[in-house]
């Protein structure tokens, strides 16, 4: 079976870290980008077999990219996971609507995270490794 690729597109750099050990030790390739317009160069030279999209980005809203990946053939296909903090009350049917396939909110537990992409790729592998209990949570910094 060859590796599926990831690409992470998230500004947290220590929540695209956390996702990446989470996907490397479960067999899956990973790339990342941390804004919409380097998520879509990132997507056209890496060819992933996934998105995994934040929606809060520093230069457009994930809602942006994918509306432009729609208009980018060999882009539009690649399928994508939505993992936000914003509120799933207001923000899961629009971005359903907007094309992504999951709607996932943080924190995300890994075996939550980990069958998503298996239901979204339709892998039927177990998942290898639970290397965190989940993303998405802030350490506490004692007032830092």
């Amino acid at each position: 079976m060859n590796r599926k690729k990831i690409l992470i597109v998230e500004d947290d750099k220590d929540i695209a870290m956390g996702l990446s050990i989470r996907l490397k030790a479960n067999g899956y390739d990973t790339a990342w980008a941390s804004n919409a317009h380097s998520g879509i160069e990132v997507a056209s030279t890496e060819n992933p077999d996934l998105i995994l999209l934040d929606l809060g980005l520093p230069d457009d809203n994930g809602f942006v990219m994918m509306k432009k990946m729609e208009n980018i053939p060999f882009l539009s296909s690649v399928p994508i996971i939505v993992i936000t903090g914003r509120p799933q009350a207001v923000y899961k049917e629009a971005t359903v609507l907007a094309g992504a396939k999951k709607y996932l909110q943080k924190p995300v537990e890994n075996k939550e995270l980990l069958a998503a992409i298996r239901e979204v790729l339709r892998l039927d592998a177990e998942p290898v490794a639970d290397t965190f209990p989940s993303l998405g949570r802030r350490r506490e910094t004692n007032g830092k």
